[in-house]
């Protein structure tokens, strides 16, 4: 088979030379066969383990004839041919050379000295993919946390296929000392078709619905917007047959070259089982060519140091470097590797939080805060849930998952179905209530997960509540919207218009009936700008919201027992609601981990658990006891309702089945009748 060595990604067929260096290869390693005394055991170690370390059967089909000839002229492959004669090969600048321009919204400018052109052969043009489109698709991503995320979510997808980890950490170039960065996985691997396609554009494996990668976009975007250049390591077992891959992806190396398109250097190992050597795929004259440019371009001076990378990548698995980090308009690098010996942060300057002096050291050290600025922060909240098997490590800790639903009090759990041209279109089941820390915390806004990856975190959908009265959040996890391919926000169909309609309500009608419990008091005033999108359940008012203490004047308890009141009314109201089609249930914040059962269609109100040093009233206690009683007493009448349903229907697919087989015992009956009176005659 005939596959692509060097990856150029256009569809021209034309044969160019490329400006590459000459370098010193090792002797004896390239060309031949290179001992690898650590794969052997990993092998048969591996062909013992369970089948959850195979890939995908996508991933081993051949994906079209562009990958392996590279002569088509639809693919957006082709194969580059730089022949080089070992014996030429000189030592090269032992520096690998930094872009020219270190800051990421200023690097987009440059100069291939020939100008766009596209290549006409045989009356014919063909596509360039310029590598300045390697720097403008990047830009998608406004946030470098969001580029490291993204990397992230190929590692989790590779869940399926035996990853337990993945490792995020800062290493140092070894041509010039910088500080790189380190995403590494212990998942199937890629092999060199698979690699290939990588890094291409628009080619994905993930078949699979649950998969959050899906454009064949993200690597690409992700890398190019961390640093100017990456290399990727990836080893391979399927079938008895392992293979190394090595791929470099750099922006540096295309724009000091003058390059009018992209191209990809790589080399590919297969480990012979029987000789227990690894030897080099799709011949000599390439591999060296790649060899080349690879040692050139990259932090490694040999192919020994190349090959060294794999010793800790394991049986299978994929290592990410990207170097030459990108500096921020300061100056300074974006990544901050001192600040945190286990963490990395965004450099540069953090928001100011717009609060009263005595509750701001509680919003800055506030995890809606902080995942702005640690990435620790950020992924210990980045996915609804992971398997308990798999760990993300920063910086050689684990990241401990922190779920925001629990850091709320008096949570109500909605669910919603968005419909469209009559058809339902999905569910969400959303989980509303206020931070622990209201009402001195200023945060407030839903986390929108997708695919359980989350896109929007603490999105602020109102902006009408005043700042002491803020702190409500609700978790979400909506698939029946698309996300954008950076995975930053969503695309604006009218399906998420209607889902930000509905929060906008739900965030209304909670504060309406629950802000009283937390100290606030409401003036009850329409509302001007947002009358339109007020449930008509709800109660409108607007302006500003009060502070009270619950435990020192009578007004307090006024105040509570009007609380009380409002929470009273939710019932009938919720009944209503539940009649015109809007599934809705609420229960306790200890039954957290029950929430796909609040699903069905039953209607209960969140206790109002109010503590006693808020609440000193024995007639407001004892209200809310006996109310708290008569809820419980009406869940279970649902249940028990549910029960009977499920009863009733289970009695009559039985009576069915009955009667089915009485009917056909009956056929048979008189067919038996028929033979008999033919015996007689």
């Amino acid at each position: 088979m005939s596959t692509i060595d060097i990856v150029d990604l256009s569809s021209d067929d034309e044969s160019e030379d490329l400006n590459v260096k000459a370098v010193k290869l090792e002797p004896g390693i390239v060309g031949g066969r290179v001992q690898q005394k650590e794969i052997k055991p990993q092998l048969v170690k591996h062909q013992t383990s369970k089948t959850q370390y195979r890939r995908q059967e996508s991933e081993e089909n051949r994906s079209s004839n562009a990958l392996s000839t590279g002569q088509s002229n639809s693919s957006i492959l082709d194969q580059g041919q730089s022949p080089i004669d070992d014996t030429s090969l000189s030592s090269s600048s032992p520096i690998c050379p930094a872009p020219l321009c270190r800051q990421f919204w200023k690097a987009g400018s440059y100069d291939d000295g020939l100008g766009s052109k596209v290549s006409i052969q045989n009356g014919k043009s063909y596509l360039h993919v310029h590598p300045m489109f390697l720097h403008s698709n990047a830009t998608s991503h406004k946030w470098a946390f969001g580029a490291v995320a993204e990397l992230l979510d190929n590692a989790v997808d590779e869940i399926q296929n035996g990853a337990t980890f993945v490792i995020v950490d800062k290493i140092t170039n070894p041509k010039d000392g910088n500080p790189a960065l380190l995403i590494q996985d212990d998942g199937g691997g890629m092999n060199p078709e698979a690699m290939r396609r990588c890094m291409s554009f628009g080619f994905s494996d993930k078949k699979s619905k649950s998969a959050i990668g899906q454009y064949g976009n993200g690597f690409k975007t992700s890398t190019m917007r961390l640093g100017a250049d990456v290399i990727v390591f990836s080893r391979h077992l399927n079938n008895r047959i392992l293979t190394q891959s090595i791929g470099l992806l750099s922006y540096t190396f295309l724009s000091r070259t003058g390059h009018d398109r992209i191209v990809v250097p790589m080399v590919d190992y297969q480990f012979n089982t029987s000789t227990g050597t690894l030897e080099i795929l799709h011949g000599k004259e390439h591999f060296m060519s790649n060899l080349s440019m690879l040692l050139q371009w990259s932090p490694y001076s040999s192919e020994a140091d190349l090959l060294k990378e794999f010793d800790d990548i394991g049986a299978h698995g994929t290592k990410v470097i990207i170097y030459n980090l990108w500096f921020n308009d300061d100056g300074n690098m974006e990544l901050d590797f001192l600040s945190d010996p286990e963490d990395i942060r965004s450099s540069g300057e953090t928001k100011k939080i717009g609060t009263l002096k005595a509750w701001k050291a509680i919003n800055e050290q506030h995890i809606a805060h902080q995942y702005q600025y640690s990435l620790r922060v950020y992924l210990s909240i980045l996915y609804l849930r992971l398997p308990e098997s798999f760990n993300i490590i920063l910086r050689g800790r684990v990241v401990e998952p922190h779920i925001i639903a629990n850091d709320l009090k008096f949570p109500e759990f909605i669910l919603y179905r968005p419909q469209c041209g009559g058809c339902v279109e999905g569910e969400v089941l959303t989980t509303i209530g206020f931070l622990k820390e209201a009402p001195q915390i200023s945060f407030h806004g839903f986390n929108v997960y997708h695919k359980n990856r989350l896109i929007l975190p603490f999105w602020q959908v109102v902006s009408y509540l005043d700042s002491r009265g803020r702190g409500v959040v609700g978790v979400l996890e909506a698939n029946f919207i698309e996300p954008t391919h950076n995975k930053q926000d969503f695309e604006r169909t009218s399906l998420f218009q209607k889902l930000e309609g509905r929060l906008k309500e739900m965030t209304w009608e909670y504060w309406d009936y629950h802000c009283g419990l937390i100290g606030y008091q409401v003036k009850k005033k329409p509302r001007v700008s947002e009358t339109p999108q007020i449930s008509s359940h709800s109660t409108p008012h607007s302006g500003k919201q009060h502070p009270v203490t619950l435990n020192k004047s009578p007004p307090a308890i006024g105040s509570m027992k009007a609380a009380i009141e409002r929470a009273e009314r939710s019932i009938p109201i919720s009944q209503r609601r539940s009649e015109q089609g809007l599934c809705v249930k609420r229960k306790g914040h200890d039954d957290l981990i029950e929430v796909e059962k609040a699903k069905r269609q039953a209607v209960e109100v969140v206790p109002l658990d109010i503590s006693g040093s808020q609440l000193k009233d024995p007639e407001a206690v004892n209200l809310l006891q006996e109310n708290k009683k008569l809820r419980l007493k009406c869940l279970e009448y649902v249940k028990w309702e549910e029960q009977l349903n499920l009863k009733v229907t289970r009695l009559k697919t039985e009576i069915e089945e009955v009667q089915r087989e009485h009917e056909r015992m009956m056929a048979e009956l008189e067919l038996m009748n028929k033979v008999k009176d033919e015996k007689n005659v």
